[in-house]
């Protein structure tokens, strides 16, 4: 089975064609937005990193940008940077090129002033999207297609109806070859051990295992039990009660059948196909801004609250757990999994639905939030700033 998409330089396969400005800096923001507002079709992100931060910080975080600019939904990128910053835009600009995508540094200091890197930006983005233009969607196999499983705003039917339902789809697209990746390592806690009896090797679920412990243990050198602040206070008002009972609905995502073959860094790309898992935190979008840097062309995000995430340059698929939430948030919701509860739909029914919905998507289908124009970007920090 195939999905459609453009075929990039180093073989992987965009779901989008997105020329993407990115500030390197937090400085490079103000002009990454006035560059991208005058170019028509071009998608930014701003975020307040890329300078003052502790070296672990400093590596993720370059390999989030770098990750996210080479992202094969990016036919192009233009990285905007200050000139004095620790997280360079030349360097920056240098990663991505490694994937053969076009991508053009500019520097503010060098440039003489924000209003020339704004004009120098608007004179390379109109060459690249001239370029962008001609190409065209192509079928490719489905093994060339990285899903991304996010869930936020869950209630107490998000474990039984929507997390199931995306968990047989992607259960499906494995079979077909493809890569699914489970994320938000918070979330797992207290259903660790499930996941890791489906690992590969003793090694890859040991080292799940140590993830979980490894977040917990940071909520705890803060002083804080991690389970009083998760479930959240929307998640209790949803019906959920325990963190234990939140990740055994989270898991579900990564369906019953695909072994779990690795685990990832955040924003690292995987470099196996099949279920994969990566150290994300519960933060709804730095965690599928993790998985978009490590190579996600789509996303199924699950909730039974309701949101309104997005993503600049992948799409998010909002599969929403109950009816009654579906229509009173229909301007964000793309999939109603409520079916399920009231017995009007099986699990893998709605799972065969979200399937087609993913390829439909893919084809060129729009999201509700990208029908809103709606994205959020934000890198996970380990550390404080310096």
């Amino acid at each position: 089975m195939n999905f459609m998409g453009y075929a990039r330089a180093d073989g992987r396969v965009g779901i989008r064609n997105h020329l993407l400005v990115l500030p390197s800096v937090v400085c490079a923001n103000d002009a990454a937005v006035r560059i991208a507002a005058q170019l028509n079709g071009a998608v930014y992100v701003t975020h307040q990193h890329g300078c003052a931060q502790l070296p672990a910080d400093t590596v993720q975080t370059r390999r989030t940008l770098a990750g996210f600019g080479s992202n094969p939904n990016v036919a192009a990128c233009i990285v905007v940077g200050l000139g004095c910053e620790t997280i360079s835009a030349v360097d920056v600009a240098g990663d991505i090129a490694k994937t053969g995508t076009p991508v053009v540094p500019i520097v503010i200091q060098e440039e003489g002033g924000t209003l020339d890197t704004i004009n120098k930006g608007v004179k390379i983005g109109r060459g690249m999207l001239a370029g962008i233009s001609k190409l065209k969607r192509e079928p490719h196999p489905l093994s060339g297609l990285i899903l991304g499983l996010e869930c936020g705003g869950s209630d107490a039917w998000s474990g039984l109806s929507a997390n199931p339902a995306v968990g047989n789809a992607s259960d499906r697209l494995i079979r077909e070859g493809g890569t699914s990746i489970l994320s938000e390592t918070q979330e797992i806690i207290g259903a660790e051990h499930i996941l890791a009896a489906r690992a590969i090797s003793r090694e890859v679920g040991d080292r799940l295992v140590e993830m979980a412990r490894r977040a917990e243990a940071g909520a705890l050198s803060g002083g804080v039990d991690i389970r009083l602040a998760n479930p959240t206070p929307g998640n209790r008002e949803g019906g959920l009660t325990t963190l234990e009972e939140k990740s055994l609905g989270c898991i579900s995502k990564a369906g019953i059948e695909a072994p779990l073959q690795e685990v990832l860094e955040y924003a690292e790309a995987p470099a196996k196909r099949g279920l994969v898992f990566m150290d994300t935190p519960g933060h709804d979008i730095e965690s599928i801004t993790g998985m978009v840097a490590g190579g996600a062309q789509i996303i199924f995000f699950t909730t039974g609250r309701g949101t309104c995430t997005g993503s600049p340059v992948a799409p998010v698929i909002k599969v929403c757990s109950n009816s009654p939430t579906f229509e009173k948030m229909s301007d964000n919701m793309d999939v109603d999994a409520g079916g399920i509860i009231t017995g009007e739909r099986t699990i893998a029914q709605v799972g065969e639905l979200l399937f087609r919905e993913m390829l439909e998507v893919c084809g060129g289908n729009s999201t509700k939030s990208e029908e809103l124009g709606y994205g959020g970007f934000a890198i996970n920090r380990i550390g404080p700033t310096q």
